[in-house]
């Protein structure tokens, strides 16, 4: 259900036994539908088991609305103009108050703005989800500091600040935030049910990666790997699922493929809504991320596929790939080491065959959308 704002001029019909149901409204932002935007679509399919119905407003709406799966959760679309357009509380306040929501659950610092302000007219609590380190989101340090300086004010009328990885529960309290406000929740995804078992690969190897493609994704990084392994005569294709941020960046990686003449062994496949089916096609994935994570949700999705994954080490990412258990790990920004690392598993089948397993029992015993709703429904519960 979508609600355009020009529908909440005239008060919402509320029904009084959903009124006195507990009733979580997220706060999201909805141009993008990548990691967060996944985390947020899993919680509104899966909290309703734990006793809490899910409602979305999108304040910059574009990808989410047309690709969540939550399609019984309620959705508002409320445009703000810009960061700072405050007069868009009032819009969800009224939300709010006529659909009986109790709890506000913001996930950016754009949101955490407009909820603090929000949920002080509604006496009610505000749950901020910390998904990445929003000080390290970009290669802008202007932007990186605007946008710390805007949560952490803001974060000063949050009742509960949930970090998807212990690294971010430690950058936070680095940051001078109470850790007595602090839950870890990891992120999960669905466990795949009627998974089919996965034979080893036969050459040539498919590298899969799938991003938003920014800078601090480190393409830079596994590009030059790629060209590495060419020149080892190691016979690998990557496959590239995703769209690039901006234009110009999308340009100055494809001037780099033609650098490193590896044209031929990349396949770009732009944004994909099906990211079962693009895994399924991948033999290994690989994250080269710069900095900037929290606990990435593809490097999860990949597990619950049982590919295993060749990832940096970067916040977050350790803690959910054990390294030469589940996958391997090699240090951000090192193409030679991500090159090694990717040669020494396309020579090991059986070493891929129990980390493809290993990872798979991983993400279903600790890492699925199951776990991660369970523990926020734990917050929730505390809150009320």
């Amino acid at each position: 259900m979508i609600v355009k704002t020009t529908e909440l001029d005239a008060p919402a019909l509320a029904n009084t036994s959903i009124q006195n149901q507990a009733r979580v409204l997220h706060l999201i932002n909805g141009e993008h539908f990548s990691g967060a935007e996944r985390v947020q679509d899993l919680l509104g399919m899966a909290l309703p088991d734990f006793g809490f119905e899910v409602g979305f407003v999108c304040l910059k709406p574009d990808k989410f609305p047309r690709i969540r799966q939550a399609q019984d959760c309620q959705l508002f679309e409320v445009s703000m103009r810009s960061k700072f357009d405050i007069f868009k509380v009032t819009k969800i306040v009224n939300i709010a108050r006529e659909n009986g929501f109790n709890i506000l659950h913001a996930h950016t610092p754009r949101t955490l703005m407009i909820g603090r302000l929000a949920a002080k007219q509604l006496r009610c609590p505000l749950v901020y989800h910390v998904h990445s380190p929003v000080g390290k989101d970009s290669n802008q340090s202007i932007k990186n500091r605007l946008n710390t300086w805007i949560e952490s004010w803001n974060l000063r009328g949050v009742d509960k600040m949930i970090c998807v990885s212990n690294s971010l529960e430690k950058y936070m309290i680095e940051l001078g935030h109470d850790p007595e406000k602090l839950t870890v929740v990891s992120n999960g995804v669905a466990t795949i049910k009627d998974l089919p078992p996965r034979s080893t690969p036969v050459e040539p190897w498919t590298l899969g990666t799938m991003a938003l493609f920014r800078p601090r994704k480190g393409m830079e990084v596994l590009l030059r790997a790629l060209s590495i392994l060419k020149t080892r005569n190691i016979n690998v294709h990557l496959r590239a699922v995703g769209p690039f941020e901006t234009p110009s960046y999308e340009t100055e990686i494809m001037e780099q493929v033609e650098q490193l003449d590896v044209e031929d062994r990349v396949t770009w496949t732009g944004f994909q809504t099906d990211v079962n089916a693009q895994l399924n096609e991948t033999d290994l994935f690989v994250l080269p991320s710069l900095y900037g994570e929290g606990l990435p949700m593809v490097v999860l999705e990949a597990m619950a596929n049982a590919v295993p994954v060749v990832a940096s080490r970067v916040e977050g990412i350790p803690e959910a790939v054990r390294d030469g258990i589940d996958g391997l790990i090699f240090e951000p920004g090192s193409a030679d080491d991500l090159a090694d690392k990717i040669e020494s598993l396309v020579g090991d089948r059986e070493r891929w065959l129990a980390m493809s397993q290993s990872s798979l029992q991983r993400q279903r015993e600790h890492l699925s959308d199951i776990s991660m709703a369970r523990g926020l429904a734990d917050v929730y519960q505390e809150l009320l």
